[in-house]
């Protein structure tokens, strides 16, 4: 029996080590390996989960949802409760008091003394309110709480919509940081084969002493835009670390998919009403206009059915005399009412017609501020177009451009080895290689840059995600 109970624990165990790795294994899988290289994808669903803009918007929904219940509770019956315990005098005196919240009230008979001997009083009560009907205000506030929920959705969906974009754009960014660092140091390997070439030559007396120093000089040069191609990654990686939750010095990319020409195919339909700036700017005027409908319904009677139950106790007698003890503090004498009021705010109108105007001002604003969105949207997806369709054309040029000045330079190079040439033209010609293929290598990724701009404009970068991760 020990045993079987030991093999079973053993059992246990194991299954609950297999459910662990298990687990960590998920968990692995869905946070990005630095070893194996951030994709596109990766970056940008990193930095949907982390970035903590995104936690405020989502917040700020939270909060609006709370407002909505806070308006439908408008709809129930309000009952508030008292209960207290005095010791005071009970002169009184005839008179009117206006409204006012310092000399407290005294209810009874006027007794025609004035002493300052003191009695027991106490009250206990109840009074429940409830508005059968209020033409509509009610679920006016409701209509606004909803609006402004809408509002603060539409805003979560715009600030997702821009931390994917700035996300994308430090992708491509260090993409090409990287692809600059890799044709530089390609410009300082051949200037090293050149310095180690022309020092061989001036050792054997075949070259003059300047060429050394030429060739020492265009190694260095080299070797200094190295270090600032270099420098631009390290602050591309910082950039992007703000997003994916890595440190610079763990971010790898992977992204040859973007080092390619992506496929020429015709630019997405524009309609400026989906883009999530339009879309939370039409919240915006909804919501006003929501808010506008709450001040239309303000100049109404307001009409309260109220019922009341009390008890009061007090230690005085009508005649003048105290009863003692603790007499009083016990409420002995009942009452209860049922009853309808109705209030009117008759001078308000000047007021609230003054608020609807200004109301009224502020949509006209914000409607004019939609369309100017919508007028800027349309102005920048024609200019990323246009700068797509430059970008192919550059693209489709650099490799020639890369093709000639590496000609260029083999021919130099062969001159100057035979005696025909000099070290200038050898310098100009591995200068001329080393930007021609950073030049080849942008203007790749440039062609991307561009389509990621038609997609900003368009409102919709998931195609561009899709195929820059295919």
């Amino acid at each position: 029996m020990a045993q079987n109970r030991q093999n079973t624990r053993f059992e246990q165990t194991g299954r609950m080590v297999a459910i662990l790795l298990a687990a960590g294994a998920v968990l692995n899988a869905q946070q990005p390996s630095p070893a194996a290289g951030l994709t596109l994808s990766q970056a940008i669903d990193a930095a949907l989960r982390n970035y903590p803009s995104i936690q405020v918007s989502q917040e700020q929904i939270n909060a609006a949802a709370a407002g909505i219940q806070l308006a439908r509770t408008a709809y129930l019956p309000r009952v508030d409760m008292l209960a207290q315990a005095n010791r005071a005098t009970r002169n009184n005196a005839f008179g009117m008091l206006l409204p006012q919240g310092v000399i407290p009230s005294i209810s009874g008979p006027v007794l025609g003394t004035n002493n300052l001997g003191s009695a027991w009083g106490s009250a206990i009560g109840t009074l429940v309110t409830w508005e059968p009907f209020d033409f509509g205000l009610r679920r006016a506030n409701e209509s606004s709480a909803a609006a402004a929920r809408t509002r603060t959705e539409a805003t979560l969906k715009r600030t997702r919509f821009d931390v994917t974009v700035a996300a994308a754009d430090a992708y491509v960014t260090l993409v090409a940081t990287q692809e600059t660092v890799r044709a530089a140091q390609a410009g300082v390997d051949r200037a090293e084969v050149l310095h180690r070439t022309i020092s061989a030559l001036v050792n054997a007396q075949l070259r003059p002493g300047a060429d050394a120093s030429r060739a020492e000089a265009e190694l260095a040069a080299a070797r200094t835009q190295l270090i600032q191609a270099q420098r631009a990654v390290e602050v591309a990686k910082a950039n992007l670390s703000r997003f994916v939750g890595l440190e610079p010095a763990q971010i790898t990319v992977s992204a040859s998919r973007l080092l390619q020409l992506p496929p020429e195919q015709a630019a997405p339909a524009l309609n400026t009403a989906l883009n999530p700036i339009s879309v939370e700017q039409n919240a915006v005027v909804e919501q006003l206009r929501s808010q506008l409908r709450i001040l239309e319904r303000s100049y109404f009677p307001r009409f309260f059915l109220q019922g009341a139950a009390y008890a009061r106790g007090t230690g005085a007698e009508v005649n003048g005399t105290n009863l003692g003890g603790l007499n009083g503090l016990a409420p002995n004498t009942q009452n209860y009412g049922l009853g309808f009021t109705v209030t009117f705010p008759v001078f308000d109108l000047p007021a609230i017609r003054a608020r609807e105007a200004g109301q009224s001002a502020v949509i006209r604003a914000e409607t004019a501020r939609y369309q100017q969105i919508a007028t800027d949207l349309k102005a920048e997806w024609n200019s990323a177009v246009a700068t797509l369709d430059g970008a192919r054309r550059v693209a489709a040029n650099t490799p020639i451009q890369v093709r000639a000045a590496r000609t260029a330079t083999e021919q130099a190079t062969a001159r100057y080895r035979s005696g025909l040439g000099n070290i200038d033209a050898v310098a100009e010609a591995q200068r001329l290689l080393t930007q021609a293929e950073i030049d080849d290598a942008l203007a790749r990724l440039g062609v991307w840059r561009s389509l990621l701009g038609v997609a900003v404009a368009a409102g919709d970068i998931q195609p561009f995600v899709g195929e820059a991760s295919r």
